[in-house]
């Protein structure tokens, strides 16, 4: 699996990650990376949009419209988590992520995965995650 391409820096979106803390700016690139190599390796995708929605760096199927939109950003304030991978509420992707994998990821509601930092991430059971969303209108 190739490097993910690194952001200009002139970019928007490399201007928000380059607003977060180090510690939680790397793992938002560690989710990004994981994004890019899963579409890179996910038959119908074809190539990912990087964009900004909500000021918070997303990640779209533009080309080919196989998928929901996943964004990656520092948790809500009064969570307990520091960072999550966030997707369209009104999918049942969510709730299909709960049933496959239980508690091996915590849930907030219809719409994220929480991470906080220093833990191993399942990456995995995370990339079928990211591989559900981005085709998600393919089936």
């Amino acid at each position: 699996m190739s490097n993910p391409t690194p952001l200009p820096a002139s970019d928007p979106v490399h201007a928000v990650f380059e607003s977060y803390a180090p510690e939680l700016r790397s793992g938002l690139l560690a989710l990004r990376d994981l994004i890019l190599e899963t579409a890179e390796a996910t038959e119908g995708v074809g190539a990912i949009e990087e964009t900004l929605k909500w000021n918070q760096p997303s990640y779209l199927t533009s080309e080919t419209n196989s998928g929901s939109t996943v964004r990656v950003a520092p948790a809500a304030k009064g969570s307990k988590a520091d960072y999550a991978m966030f997707f369209i509420c009104n999918t049942n992707l969510v709730d299909s992520f709960e049933t496959m994998f239980g508690d091996t990821f915590t849930y907030e509601g219809n719409r994220a995965l929480l991470f906080n930092l220093g833990d191993e991430i399942p990456r995995d059971e995370l990339r079928e995650c990211v591989a559900m969303a981005l085709t998600y209108h393919l089936g």
